[in-house]
């Protein structure tokens, strides 16, 4: 059986541990039940309980409109994933079962859960055949695999764009020095045969789609038409969705009307932001 390295919530929000014993701490949203709503997407409002995988192939900083620097929001399971949780599969669809009551939706995020490919793959198979729950897998798109996809309802795709790229500026302003990741960042988060797969996947089949980007500039929406949309086949406008840049409330105030101005202009979907707007900027939520 595969082992899963979990960031250091795990599954949440959640009452009982993999076992079954109920926690002493109140779940991260105060309430005293399991469970949130997912915050983004088609499928906001709708109540979910997440899994997130520790580790990630990119190291997301942008850039907004105003020259401000935003760093990606889940960095503990991205550019520090130190704190983790190794589990078996079976022990994470435990900490589902023991904690998912009325709850029909479990979302997979990260990170990027793709990484462990193997081991998730398994838990996706274990979650629909023994929860027969709905699956959306979130996903920056740099990897696509068969095996994992033919149990996922929902790809959750958020392909990044150019205003990413961890340059040696947006470094300085961090603190941070270049590594291997950083440099790779720019060739790895385009990936077009893999979304091209998650398209034709979704448009062959009764599974979902949504091409989710992040969208911090005015100039960006150009980029997305040149770089994915003109190179991809049956792309529909239904399934892009243009998320605003920020981490926390203000910074997400300060870009929602220019994205939304560019969601209307182009017939694409806007994407709020609602976990953010209901309990501001911390994980476990």
């Amino acid at each position: 059986m595969e082992k899963l390295i979990l960031a250091k919530e795990g599954v949440f929000p959640v009452t009982k541990d993999w076992n079954g014993r109920l926690l002493e701490e109140t779940p991260k949203t105060g309430f005293q039940m399991p469970g949130t709503i997912q915050g983004e997407g088609k499928l906001a409002g709708v109540p979910s309980l997440f899994i997130r995988f520790s580790g990630c192939n990119l190291r997301c900083i942008w850039q907004m409109e105003d020259g401000t620097y935003s760093r990606c929001d889940t960095r503990y399971a991205s550019f520090q994933p130190n704190e983790t949780i190794e589990l078996d599969v079976d022990e994470v669809v435990d900490w589902v079962r023991h904690n998912i009551g009325n709850i029909k939706h479990v979302v997979i995020t990260g990170g990027e859960p793709l990484l462990q490919r193997r081991g998730l793959a398994e838990l996706c198979q274990k979650l629909k055949e023994q929860l027969n729950v709905h699956i959306t897998i979130e996903s920056n798109g740099s990897i696509f695999n068969e095996e994992v996809a033919t149990w996922v309802d929902l790809f959750s795709i958020s392909p990044k764009l150019s205003n990413s790229v961890p340059n040696q500026e947006k470094l300085a302003v961090f603190g941070l020095k270049e590594n291997t990741v950083f440099r790779k960042h720019n060739q790895t988060r385009h990936n077009l045969d893999a979304l091209q797969s998650y398209i034709n996947m979704a448009n062959n089949s009764d599974k979902e789609l949504q091409l989710k980007f992040v969208v911090g500039k005015k100039s960006d929406y150009k980029e997305i038409l040149s770089d994915f949309i003109s190179q991809l086949n049956d792309c529909k406008a239904s399934d892009i969705l243009l998320m605003p840049l920020g981490a926390t409330k203000v910074e997400i105030s300060r870009s929602s009307p220019m994205v939304l101005d560019m969601a209307i202009a182009n017939g694409w979907r806007f994407s709020p932001r609602v976990h953010i707007e209901l309990f501001g900027a911390k994980s476990g939520v």
